[in-house]
Parts: structure tokens; C-alpha cells; sequence
């Protein structure tokens, strides 16, 4: 399946956060505390994407002309790990777009992104528990690192994957 990409303005903020929360409530039912994914907003996390917009290119996956996912990177945040100086920092798709070649498309178009801007390597850290931890093992992502995140009142555990060649993610 092929999906049209582009990156977004500041009007598609809106199709962001639908999902960003959407994404989140049916890859983390089970995982997340279902209070929290419940209490997910739209408007919210809209103000946060368009923000977000301003900094670093966001990459759009649509599905005719519906937005069906996203991903952005950009500098590494943490500086903790050495060697690493990119970050895919969010990628959501739809669970309709996903092994369908979506993902693939995203990740490719912010290494090409990072590329462009002078980055060499990237990290993403992923829970755990998340059902794509295999789908990033497959693109060539290895475990770096191993990290705490608190969402809500629950600490969970993500893993960090690096990709030690962004050329090869393109």
C-alpha cells in the first residue's frame, strides 16, 4: 500500500493530535492506565503539535487526504547517548496504516530530514511493552540503553533503539 507523505503546517495540528491520542488508546490499552488514555485530550495535545510544528518538521501519512499518522525528529534530547546525535522523537499511525509499508514511510522521511540537516546517527526510546519494538528491531534499531518514563502515577520502562546508519533507513 502506497500512502501520500508531506509535511505539515500549522493547520494540520488538529489531524495530529486526533492521532497522537487515538494511537495512543489502542496501542496502549492494557499497557497505559486506561484513566489516563480516557483522559487523553484532543485540544491539548493540539496546542502542543502546533508548537511542535514551529521547530522541527513533522512528516504526514495520509490516506486519501485523511491524516493516518506522523512522525518528527530531530536533535538527540538527552545527550545521553554518546555517538547519537538524532531522535525520532514521536511516530503514530493509525492501527489501518500500520504493516502496510506507513511506518516504513514515516521513518525513512525523517531520516532523510536528519540527513539533510547534518545528523549522522538516531535513537528512539520505545515502552517496553509497545507491540513496535519489533517493527524498529526490523529497520536495523538496536538496544543502546534502557530508561524509566512516568506517565500518569505508573513508571514504565522503555527501551532505546539506535541507528547507527540513517542512509540505510531511506
Amino acid at each position: 500500500m502506497k500512502f501520500n507523505l508531506r509535511k505539515a503546517d500549522a493547520v494540520d495540528a488538529s489531524a495530529i493530535a486526533k492521532v497522537q491520542v487515538d494511537s495512543w488508546r489502542t496501542t496502549y490499552s492494557g499497557i497505559i492506565d486506561e484513566d489516563y488514555l480516557e483522559n487523553l485530550s484532543y485540544g491539548d495535545r493540539e496546542k502542543i503539535w502546533t508548537r511542535a510544528i514551529e521547530e522541527n518538521p513533522i512528516f504526514l501519512l495520509e490516506d486519501g487526504g485523511e491524516v493516518v499518522g506522523f512522525a518528527i525528529g530531530g536533535p538527540e534530547r538527552s545527550g545521553e547517548h554518546v555517538g547519537y546525535d538524532g531522535e525520532l522523537y514521536a511516530i503514530y499511525l493509525y492501527e489501518s496504516a500500520q504493516q502496510n509499508g506507513g511506518g516504513r514511510q514515516l521513518v525513512a522521511a525523517v531520516a532523510g530530514d536528519l540527513l539533510d540537516r547534518g545528523f549522522e546517527k538516531m535513537v528512539i526510546a520505545v515502552l517496553e511493552e509497545n507491540p513496535a519494538c519489533g517493527f524498529y528491531e526490523k529497520l536495523g534499531g538496536h538496544k543502546i540503553g534502557k530508561e524509566e518514563t512516568t506517565i500518569g502515577s505508573t513508571v514504565h520502562a522503555e527501551l532505546v533503539y539506535g541507528f547507527d546508519d540513517l542512509r540505510k533507513l531511506m
